[in-house]
C-alpha cells in the first residue's frame, strides 16, 4: 500500500511500510552464501542456469573483486527482517566526455517474493548516493526490452536514452 511521496534530491521516491523497513549496507565477506544465493536468481532471471550458468571460477573471482578495495566493483546488499533481499552491482570507470569518472549499475536484483515492495528503489537511491560520494557526474545502466516490471521502476527515477546495446563474444 502507498503510504506517500517524498521528494529526495531527483529520485522521488514511493515509500510504504516494507520499504521503510529495508535496510541497504555494503556486502561484507560473512555474506558470501547469501549473495551467491540472489546472485545465482539473478543469473536465472537471465537464463543463465544448467549448461549456460556462471562457472565456480567466476562466481568466486566476481566475489573476491566485490571484497578488494583496489577494484571498483562494488556491492550493495538490501535486507528486511535482517534477510537479504536484493543486491546491486555497480562499477566506477572513466569515460571520454567528463573528467570525472562514472558509474555503471551492472546488476540489480530483488527476490520474487518482494517485488514490487520498494528494494529496487531503495537499492538505486542508495547507488546514487554512492555516486555522488565519489564525485561521479552520472550514472547508467541498461535493462532488458521484455523487463516491464523494472522498467515502470526505472522510468520514475530516470531517463531512458533510447540506445540499444550491441555485443559480441570474443
Amino acid at each position: 500500500m502507498l503510504a506517500h511521496m517524498q521528494e529526495s534530491g531527483s529520485l522521488m521516491q514511493r515509500t510504504n511500510d516494507v520499504e521503510n523497513e529495508i535496510h541497504v549496507r555494503d556486502v561484507i565477506e560473512t555474506d558470501f552464501d547469501q549473495w551467491r544465493l540472489l546472485w545465482e536468481q539473478y543469473n536465472a532471471f537471465y537464463g543463465r542456469t544448467g549448461a549456460t550458468a556462471l562457472s565456480d571460477e567466476i562466481v568466486v573471482t566476481a566475489w573476491r573483486r566485490l571484497l578488494d578495495p583496489r577494484e571498483p566493483v562494488h556491492c550493495l546488499i538490501a535486507e528486511y527482517e535482517d534477510q537479504p533481499v536484493g543486491l546491486a552491482h555497480f562499477i566506477f570507470h572513466r569515460n571520454m566526455i567528463t573528467i570525472e569518472n562514472t558509474c555503471y549499475l551492472q546488476d540489480l536484483f530483488s527476490i520474487a517474493s518482494m517485488r514490487g515492495k520498494g528494494i529496487g528503489r531503495r537499492l538505486i537511491a542508495e547507488f546514487y548516493e554512492r555516486s555522488k560520494i565519489a564525485g561521479t557526474t552520472g550514472v547508467y545502466w541498461h535493462t532488458h526490452s521484455s523487463n516491464q516490471t523494472a522498467m515502470r521502476l526505472y522510468d520514475t527515477i530516470a531517463t531512458n536514452t533510447g540506445f540499444v546495446v550491441y555485443r559480441k563474444s570474443l
